[in-house]
């Protein structure tokens, strides 16, 4: 794992016959990511990004709460 400034490379991962990956044991750690949790994929033209669902219900409230101020 690559490390600069809270940004990190946790390598290559390939994409198996029926779609899955293996999230690297480096990643996996870093971001406490255990067997059963939920992640989301979002992405856009340039690329996607995995986040835990947790990590993307917080963002969304925090969105709705400052528009409601």
């Amino acid at each position: 794992m690559e490390e600069n400034k809270e940004k990190y490379v946790f390598g290559v991962v390939k994409v198996g016959e029926k779609g899955q990956i293996v999230i690297p044991k480096d990643a996996r750690e870093q971001y406490g990511i255990k067997p059963g949790d939920s992640l989301m994929l979002i992405g856009d033209k340039n690329g996607m990004a995995m986040l835990k669902t947790e990590v993307f219900s917080s963002l969304v409230g925090q969105v709705v709460e400052g528009l409601t101020k």
